[in-house]
């Protein structure tokens, strides 16, 4: 197929790639072999080298596999960004057994609907989430073995004599008691010999069950396979020629339990001799930036939240943040105003992309060099192939600038949704991916998401795309950052409102912000209802969810009806 974007990748960028036939474990022992005492992982202060790593990692890998552990077992990986969940994450691919990542933030609803799924008999937590959430309905799941981990177990002395002080007030640290089934990371790693065993596996075996947020109901387990992962982090690679393999230093800041941080938090960076700063909790802004500015960071993959707020950060333009290089934006979409604040204050360059859990992370991404359109999500990764298409069929291909559905094909797409055929055949068709996102698409091939397909609003009959209208609210100088949505409407069926939070000091009302957009928007397109609120309801990946506001409108239509 006609592919114009190719004439726009940077140098160095492949057009017509050969992925290498390895898997992420194989990378991950080449930077071992080549940078053993060079800085793997650092947390709060406290440093393991590759060499250390790797220990870890065999130590773990023997003590799972004493678990009962094995080819296809499923283990869930329940912990925000810690030393302990790579270590688990890499032991567990090593036994042919099923990764199985897990929202910290779930209660048990959500872990029960997801551990009885995958099938999970094996789950590696933290103590507090242990005791306050799964123990208590632990005989409703398959769970047969469980690892307990403790933050501190990482952290230098003496901060991890005081630490559990700290944690155990804010409910993040608690006793584990004895139990048959239940062991102590720290236990495991100390005492079992690294002489794990090393199964053969072939690239198409599936690795993770990465499960979707659950939007639309209950979650479901995209499989990725070690194929998947392995030519997603080549692609990442490919993507930054001019990356220094074992020079680089990335700050870790997205969860990895979700795809994104997955791969560019865990498996990109250690593939390439990264040495990986862990910050545990991406809301704490300060300490983000602290991190930036001790360790040189020169990677920075993140969301638009982050890198605003690092930018209105108070006291950020004292610090000296020039070591940033390249960063990875994605998730949402990133206001122009946004980038060009952050490529002005760390002098490093943004590269906008766009991926999803079903595409193990990037399918897409803005040259880091050369042409670069704020706005759009970039051009296809080398190896992807692209299209726009009607919404009525979804095999019509539209021409430049027509808005349909995005739909991709290459080597990172999932091989399905885990035991959901029916779920599966409406998304995958004929090797293409139906990503649910609309889009256009321009003469260079660059592609600018305009919305979801069940996030469009229509008001009488014409289609409204909030991010359109988003992205003019946020142009505002008051507007710190806003949300739209469609509710019910008797006279057009769906009428525009916008969720709209105010930078601190300033002031604004709906019938300005109105007047402000009415040169800018068609009629049917303004908000016809604006709401001043002080935040956003956000989900762990700090993506704006306007699934809770359409619920709070939905609500609150029911009981002025009932009233």
């Amino acid at each position: 197929m006609d592919r114009p974007w190719t004439q726009h990748y940077d140098p160095g960028v492949p057009r017509d790639p050969s992925f290498e036939t390895c898997s992420v474990l194989d990378f991950f022992d080449r930077s071992v072999a080549a940078w053993p005492e060079r800085p793997a992982v650092t947390l709060k202060g406290r440093t393991l080298s590759y060499r250390q790593l790797a220990d870890h990692v065999d130590r773990f890998t023997a003590a799972l596999a004493g678990l009962g552990v094995e080819k296809d077992t499923r283990v869930a990986l329940w912990m925000p960004n810690l030393p302990q969940m790579m270590i688990a994450f890499l032991a567990t691919l090593r036994l042919g057994a099923q990764v199985v990542n897990t929202n910290p933030l779930y209660v048990e609803r959500e872990l029960e609907h997801q551990f009885n799924d995958a099938g999970v008999t094996v789950v590696v937590t933290l103590d507090y989430l242990w005791m306050h959430k799964l123990r208590p309905m632990l005989a409703r799941t398959g769970v047969q073995q469980v690892v307990v981990a403790s933050i501190p177990d990482y952290l230098p002395f003496p901060l991890n004599l005081l630490a559990p002080l700290k944690l155990r007030r804010t409910g993040h640290h608690a006793k584990v008691p004895r139990e048959a089934n239940v062991h102590l990371f720290r236990e495991l790693i100390a005492r079992t010999s690294p002489q794990p065993p090393r199964p053969s596996l072939p690239l198409d075996h599936l690795a993770v069950l990465q499960y979707t947020g659950g939007t639309t109901g209950l979650s479901k387990g995209a499989m990725l396979s070690h194929r998947n992962l392995s030519v997603n982090v080549q692609q990442a690679a490919s993507w930054f020629p001019d990356v220094r393999p074992g020079h680089e230093v990335l700050l870790a800041c997205l969860p990895f339990f979700h795809g994104f941080g997955m791969m560019v938090g865990i498996l990109w960076p250690l593939s390439t001799g990264a040495h990986i700063v862990l910050a545990p909790n991406p809301r704490d802004i300060a300490d983000l930036v602290k991190s930036i500015h001790k360790h040189r960071v020169s990677l920075f993959p993140a969301v638009p939240a982050l890198f605003q707020a690092i930018t209105t950060y108070p006291g950020v333009d004292r610090l000296d943040m020039s070591s940033v290089r390249a960063c990875f934006s994605g998730s949402a979409p990133l206001p122009v105003e946004v980038l060009a604040r952050f490529e002005a204050l760390t002098g490093g360059k943004i590269t906008e992309g766009f991926g999803m859990t079903e595409t193990t992370t990037a399918t897409h991404g803005n040259p880091l060099h050369g042409l670069r359109k704020p706005g759009s999500v970039g051009i296809p990764f080398p190896g992807t192939e692209a299209r726009v298409v009607d919404l009525e069929t979804g095999e019509r291909d539209l021409g430049v600038g027509e808005e349909g559905e995005l739909i991709v094909r290459g080597p990172q797409i999932m091989a399905g949704y885990w035991n959901r055929p029916e779920e599966t055949a409406l998304v995958l068709r004929n090797g293409w991916m139906y990503t649910g996102d609309l889009a256009r698409v321009d003469a260079d091939g660059y592609t600018y998401i305009v919305g979801r397909k069940k996030d469009m609003i229509i008001v009488s009959g014409y289609n409204v795309y909030p991010d359109e209208i988003d992205q003019l609210i946020f142009s505002h100088p008051a507007v710190l950052e806003s949300a739209t949505i469609g509710v019910p409407d008797e006279r057009c069926g769906e009428r525009v409102k916008s969720f709209v939070v105010l930078r601190p000091g300033h002031s604004l009302d709906a019938e300005t912000l109105q007047a402000y957009l009415g040169g800018q928007l068609a009629k049917y397109k303004l908000p016809r209802d604006i709401e001043f609120i002080e935040a956003l309801p956000r989900s762990s990946m700090l993506k704006i969810l306007r699934r809770e506001l359409r619920d709070r409108e939905l609500q609150r239509g029911k009981e002025a009806t009932s009233a």
